[in-house]
């Protein structure tokens, strides 16, 4: 398989840190985005699901190590994160429909800020963006906010974060971290 390159010629990876979701967690927000009975956009794979923590895009392979041993380094909370995805939301700049946190806890923004310091430490860019914990249920979206029969209500669990390639719409973990220091 070729290896993606930049203009320069060195390769890199399209990197993002999220937290998984459960197989029971992917199989509820699946059929009750079903029963949304979308008629826009494009539905993104329940095998995709993840709740983003941070998007660093193209990324030098030759970083990854760097990146990996910076995060080892980071504060993590002691114990599982539990995040509540209760609204659902049409972002239309990046034409998504997204479950959203209307209140992310406070360990999951200072794990945030977290590996923010860990890419920033390492010159890899940032968004300037505000931090909005969310889970992609579809892209290619335009419209307004489906109704929905049942609000969304949505206790995601996690006990570890992962570090993730993008690679031709498939998500591939390349590292794990704890959150049980």
């Amino acid at each position: 398989m070729a290896k993606e390159t930049r203009p320069s010629g060195s390769p890199f990876k399209r990197l993002f840190f999220a937290l998984p979701v459960s197989d029971d967690q992917r199989r509820s927000v699946a059929q009750w985005r079903r029963e949304l009975e979308l008629r826009s956009g494009k539905p993104v794979p329940a095998d995709n699901f993840h709740l983003t923590l941070l998007f660093l895009g193209d990324v030098d392979s030759a970083q990854l190590p760097a990146l990996c041993a910076a995060v080892d380094q980071i504060k993590r909370p002691a114990a599982p994160l539990r995040v509540l995805l209760d609204q659902l939301q049409v972002w239309p700049r990046a034409e998504a429909l997204v479950l959203q946190a209307s209140d992310a806890p406070p360990a999951l923004r200072q794990l945030v800020y977290a590996l923010e310091q860990a890419a920033l430490g390492l010159g890899i860019a940032r968004s300037s963006r505000e931090y909005r914990a969310h889970l992609t249920l579809a892209r290619d979206f335009q419209g307004q906010v489906p109704e929905a029969s049942v609000p969304a209500d949505f206790y995601l669990s996690a006990r570890h974060f992962t570090l993730y390639e993008s690679r031709k719409g498939r998500y591939l973990p390349l590292a794990q971290w704890s959150l049980k220091v």
